[in-house]
């Protein structure tokens, strides 16, 4: 497929996972993921599905995604940041042309370890950083793990994703606080690094940051169809990146892969 929408913001999982999501976080550890990812809505409809890479990209040509960048998670453990890692090269690996994928790191780390991580990441054909939350997992924006992360993000000019929570959005499991004034701080003390501020950047105003983007992940769930009209007002437009969090269940009752082509329409529509 030579044309299509990239999409940004895609999460992917191995076998092992799909195949008992919560009993899987529970053997490891992962309680917050569980949380989010696990759990189902109140009519008992899961929140988001458990794809593998064949469905993923069949998924991709039925929605015209040309090309899907897979984000890693703010796991609470530093193995899991690995491990997945390792199975994100995988797919890259084997997909190249329709795949692209950004490694993950425990933040609370040294540097040291961040910076082994990410050099076997890289050479395992991983080409960012990301989806980060510090916030999630205790840790500092401007600890020594990710003070070394973000130098190598800024020799390897590799983008940094990170999770953005909308302070006015009703509350969900898991969800944690994450200040504007943090993210302004790394956008402001690594200027030459490229930002890209998950869920429309939780509708902060980030049109001043000339080395931020913003993605639209989970818009339909978080903003519904006003989401579109911060173009100009919080973004300028060209700041935009289409992402759309699947397998996230965008519409409740709606399977992922259908959310996802409807919001891909809906992208293309509003000229992203």
């Amino acid at each position: 497929m030579s044309e299509g929408l990239v999409d940004h913001h895609v999460h992917l999982y191995p076998a092992e996972v799909n195949r008992d999501p919560a009993g899987w976080a529970a053997a490891r550890g992962e309680h917050l993921w569980a949380k989010m990812c696990a759990r189902k809505r109140r009519d008992g409809s899961p929140v988001q599905e458990f794809p593998d890479v064949e469905e993923l990209l069949r998924a991709m040509d039925a929605a015209g995604i040309a090309r899907a960048v897979l984000l890693g998670w703010y796991w609470e453990k530093a193995e899991t940041c690995e491990w997945q890692n390792r199975a994100m090269g995988r797919w890259v690996a084997q997909w190249p042309d329709r795949l692209a994928a950004y490694a993950t790191f425990h933040p609370g780390a040294t540097a040291e370890e961040v910076r082994a991580e990410l050099w076997r990441a890289r050479d395992e054909g991983l080409s960012g950083l990301g989806e980060l939350s510090p916030h999630s997992v205790g840790a500092s924006i401007d600890g020594e793990g990710m003070r070394a992360a973000l130098a190598l993000a800024e020799e390897w000019r590799w983008p940094v994703t990170l999770h953005v929570t909308e302070p006015r959005a009703k509350p969900y499991p898991g969800m944690i606080l994450t200040p504007e004034s943090d993210f302004r701080a790394l956008a402001k003390g690594w200027p030459r690094v490229r930002f890209v501020l998950a869920h429309w950047a939780g509708g902060f105003d980030v049109r001043d940051l000339g080395n931020v983007f913003v993605d639209t992940a989970a818009a339909p769930l978080i903003y519904g169809g006003a989401a579109w009209a911060m173009r100009g007002v919080s973004v300028r437009p060209e700041q935009v990146l289409f992402g759309s969090d699947y397998p996230l269940r965008l519409r409740p009752g709606q399977p992922a892969a259908e959310g996802w082509a409807a919001f891909a329409e809906e992208a293309r529509r509003n000229g992203v």
